[in-house]
C-alpha cells in the first residue's frame, strides 16, 4: 500500500482523513503562505490558481524528502466580492471580518494537490459558496464569546461544524471542502490508484 502523508498542520484536515478511515502521517510543510499570497495578488493571479500554488508548494516541499510517499497538500482562500480574506489574527479582527462577510455570499477556493516521485500526480479545486445571514451585532458578540480563539484558526473566522453554522442562511458545496479538504474526489483518486482498498 502506498504511504500517505498530509503536508499540513491543520487539525481539521487531519480529522477529516482520520474519520474517513485513512492511514496517514502528518508532516507540516514550512511555507511562506503570506508571501505567496501577496505575490499572487500582485501578479493578479486568480484566487483558484493561487490556492493551487499554495497547496502545491506544501506538497512539493514534503515530497522532496519523501519521494515514494503520496503527499497531500491543501490550501483554501476565501474571496468575497473580489476581496481576499486571511485567518484573523485575533478576536477584534475576526469581528471585523465577520461584519464584512455578513449578508453577503463568499466563495471558498479549496485546492488539493498530490505529489509522488518528484512530480504532481493530481489536483482538484472545489469552490463552495456560502451566504451569511444579516445577523445583528449582539448575535455576533455572543458567537465570538462562545467560540473564542477557535475562530482565528479558520480563514472565514467560523467553524461550520460548530456554532458557526448559525451565521449562515445558505451553503452550497461538499461539507468537507468547506472545512478545507475535498474528500470525495480525493477518495476517488486514491481508490483508482491503489492507495485505498476498493
Amino acid at each position: 500500500m502506498i504511504r500517505l502523508i498530509l503536508a499540513s498542520g491543520s487539525a481539521t484536515r487531519a480529522a477529516l482523513l482520520r474519520e474517513a478511515g485513512l492511514d496517514f502521517t502528518i508532516q507540516p510543510a514550512p511555507v511562506d503562505e503570506a508571501g505567496l499570497k501577496e505575490a499572487a495578488q500582485a501578479e493578479e493571479i486568480p484566487p483558484a490558481d493561487a490556492a493551487i500554488l499554495l497547496a502545491e508548494a506544501k506538497a512539493a516541499r514534503v515530497a522532496r524528502r519523501e519521494p515514494e510517499a503520496l503527499v497531500i497538500g491543501a490550501d483554501q482562500l476565501l474571496v468575497c466580492e473580489g476581496r481576499w480574506f486571511d485567518k484573523p489574527e485575533d478576536l477584534p479582527a475576526a469581528r471585523a471580518q465577520l461584519q464584512a462577510l455578513r449578508g453577503r455570499t463568499h466563495t471558498l477556493f479549496t485546492a488539493i494537490v498530490l505529489w509522488r516521485h518528484g512530480r504532481r500526480v493530481w489536483q482538484h479545486m472545489a469552490t463552495p459558496r456560502l451566504t451569511m445571514r444579516d445577523f445583528p451585532d449582539a448575535f455576533l458578540d455572543r458567537y465570538l464569546a462562545l467560540e473564542g480563539e477557535a475562530v482565528t484558526h479558520s480563514v472565514g473566522a467560523y467553524r461550520l461544524e460548530g456554532p458557526g453554522i448559525q451565521l449562515f442562511r445558505a451553503v452550497e458545496g461538499e461539507h468537507s471542502a468547506i472545512l478545507g479538504l475535498p474528500l470525495l474526489p480525493l477518495l476517488g483518486f486514491l481508490r483508482q490508484h491503489g492507495a485505498l482498498p476498493d
